[in-house]
């Protein structure tokens, strides 16, 4: 069961990234890098410092911080435990993938931190926004998926390693959204 699992990760992985071309391979490089979504993180911020007054905002952001670092710190167990090797860095697919990006990256994938991070991103401020932005936790949730993605167009992720970091980050983002919630009861009544 897991073995056909595997084969059929990797069969879906060469048929997304195969399905890349050389004239969208600069938008899903920028895409997926961090630096180029600065601004949206910037406009998610303000919306937030909007909504809460200034020491609740501060409290907020300590918790995104710490959402950020165990999400993260999660994924590099996941990635060193498990040891799944990346597309670029496995016989019998390396041959065969388009690698979109100048260095492969690290040795192993298992599972992708750009998912679960941007769905841990868009679950905590979606549902905190959810109040004054009806619809924007489905468009963060549309961005992480699409962010997911471009982790496989460019070469980086199995399909699979990017379905369980979008799930783990929404499992992640929820409990975060919640302790934020708990702290904020809290404070309030303090």
């Amino acid at each position: 069961m897991i073995d056909q699992l595997v084969a059929f990760d990797k069969e879906l992985f060469l048929y997304l990234n195969g399905l890349g071309n050389v004239y969208w391979d600069a938008f899903w490089l920028t895409y997926t890098t961090k630096v180029f979504w600065i601004p949206l993180y910037a406009l998610l911020a303000y919306w937030m410092y909007k909504k809460l007054n200034t020491r609740m905002f501060i409290l907020t952001l300590l918790v995104i911080v710490l959402m950020i670092s165990f999400t993260d710190q999660v994924t590099n167990l996941f990635k060193h435990t498990v040891q799944r090797l990346r597309p670029c860095h496995e016989d019998g697919v390396s041959e065969f993938m388009r690698l979109v990006r100048a260095t492969c990256g690290g040795q192993y994938g298992y599972f992708s931190g750009h998912a679960s991070n941007s769905m841990a991103v868009a679950i905590f401020v979606g549902s905190m926004l959810r109040s004054r932005f009806k619809y924007l936790i489905h468009i963060l949730i549309f961005w992480s998926i699409v962010m997911g993605y471009s982790r496989i167009y460019v070469g980086a992720h199995y399909p699979l390693d990017v379905v369980s970091g979008l799930i783990f980050g929404a499992l992640s983002g929820y409990a975060f959204y919640r302790l934020d919630k708990y702290l904020h009861s809290k404070f309030i009544l303090a």
